[in-house]
């Protein structure tokens, strides 16, 4: 029996318009978007409670150096959530999951990481 493969992950910031393909749309920000109206979002719900902590979000700064050892410190506290990241993956295991963020840096953000947790954690 062949084994189904999961659907995919995309990034996306929430400023960027909303795109048929981008299926269940989830804010995995712990702020909501600067300037953003909540009726303009599209989300289908914001998981506020997945984001890092205030203080590891402010001691990263979105520096390319400290990306590594971010994600390590980000992937012990996603640990210790007991529901929102098993939740994502089951939303990830029926159809395409788009974890937005605000952040201007494409490259190094917490919805870049969570992605990552993710596939590794869950067999995403």
């Amino acid at each position: 029996m062949e084994k189904k493969q999961p659907m995919p992950i995309r990034v996306k910031r929430i400023y960027e318009a909303p795109e048929k393909d981008d299926g269940f749309r989830a804010l995995v920000d712990h702020l909501w978007p600067r300037g953003m109206r909540k009726e303009d979002a599209h989300i289908g719900r914001w998981f506020k409670g997945i984001g890092p902590s205030d203080g590891l979000r402010k001691w990263f700064g979105h520096e390319p150096e400290r990306w590594e050892e971010f994600k390590r410190r980000y992937f012990e506290e996603l640990d210790g959530h007991s529901e929102e990241p098993g939740e994502l993956a089951a939303i990830a295991r029926k159809g395409t999951l788009t974890l937005l963020y605000a952040a201007k840096n494409e490259k190094f953000n917490n919805a870049v990481a969570l992605k990552e947790y993710l596939e590794t954690r869950f067999n995403l």
